[in-house]
């Protein structure tokens, strides 16, 4: 009977010894819905909705142009063992196009950004059969692929459909908060400097949102080449109207921004770089720039203060890194 109990208690402290080591059944993190998201900005929403729920993967980090981004062998690994794959679409991913077809037919597979209604996008001279997939850039539409990601997370796991709802309903109250912030602060930029210049044509949907002039180089993919023509006419228009500040994107050569200058400069105009913005990725990871909402609070803080306007120097939340 003693060495009954006496093996009883031993067993049970090595349950106990186990559990605490992780060993006693599938983990928490075994638990996890594991998501893979092209960009940072979709696997923030993921994060955002997801919470403790979710292990979400990036594959184009800070500084990567979704534009040119082809999956290497370990992003497909990684796509195919996931419960779920979240990818832009309207062309943004435009060398994955193929790839993410097919493994639709095979896998969890959702374009969130096709989930807007057609009459929200923005089409292009360049690209008549295309959308402007850039649609981050307005708060108010990015939320709506905000709703498409909790969807997509709910179908997956319905059970945690009550927590996704929960998690994006707090998170899209700070996209509103962000929102109202932008048409604030960029409502103090005089009338007449609302131009907004820079490597490529990705912030249209903001400039439609906030009464701003866009202007890029190149045009909405950076696939397309600049040519000597265009920087020369950009050069003349920066003259003719006494445009005196340009800006750089984080996932795009600042060579042709930097020409710009150099043009201005050589007609006897100054522009200055009026900072980098985030165009098609974040900030580094850990820092609030690398979240969906420092990504834009930094844009729209830097180019408020750019063109003349008036914007805390840290943002809306006071906490932008210093001289971001």
């Amino acid at each position: 009977m003693r060495d009954r109990v006496r093996r009883s208690v031993l067993a049970a402290l090595a349950v106990a010894a186990f559990a605490a080591l992780g060993f006693a059944g599938p983990s928490a993190a075994e638990d996890k819905i594991k998501v893979v998201a092209t960009t940072g900005m979709i696997a923030d929403a993921a994060r955002q909705v997801g919470g403790d729920l979710v292990t979400v993967k990036a594959l184009m980090g800070p500084g990567v142009d979704p534009h040119a981004y082809r999956q290497t062998r370990t992003d497909i690994a990684a796509m195919t063992k996931a419960d779920l794959v979240l990818w832009h679409g309207l062309y943004l991913e435009a060398q994955m196009e193929d790839f993410m077809g097919d493994l639709a037919k095979k896998r969890n597979v959702v374009a969130v950004g096709e989930s807007l209604s057609k009459n929200l996008l923005l089409s292009h001279d360049d690209y008549q059969d295309k959308h402007d997939p850039h649609v981050w850039m307005n708060p108010n539409l990015w939320s709506k692929v905000v709703i498409a990601a909790r969807d997509a997370l709910s179908k997956t796991r319905p059970e945690a459909a009550e927590t996704f709802k929960a998690n994006a309903e707090a998170h899209l109250a700070d996209v509103a908060r962000l929102a109202n912030y932008a048409s604030k602060v960029l409502s103090s930029v005089p009338v007449e400097s609302r131009v907004l210049l820079t490597a490529h044509d990705a912030f249209n949907y903001f400039g439609s949102a906030y009464g701003f002039e866009v202007m890029g180089i190149q045009g909405i993919s950076t696939e397309s080449e600049a040519g000597l023509n265009r920087i020369a006419e950009l050069v003349d228009m920066l003259v003719a109207r006494d445009i005196r500040a340009v800006f750089v994107e984080s996932s795009v050569s600042d060579r042709n921004i930097r020409a710009l200058v150099e043009g201005a400069a050589a007609k006897g105009h100054k522009v200055v770089i009026g900072g980098e913005l985030f165009s098609d990725a974040m900030g580094e990871d850990g820092t609030y720039e690398g979240t969906y909402l420092g990504m834009i609070d930094h844009n729209t803080t830097t180019i408020t203060r750019a063109l003349g306007g008036q914007a805390p120097a840290r943002g809306m939340q006071d906490k932008l890194s210093a001289g971001s």
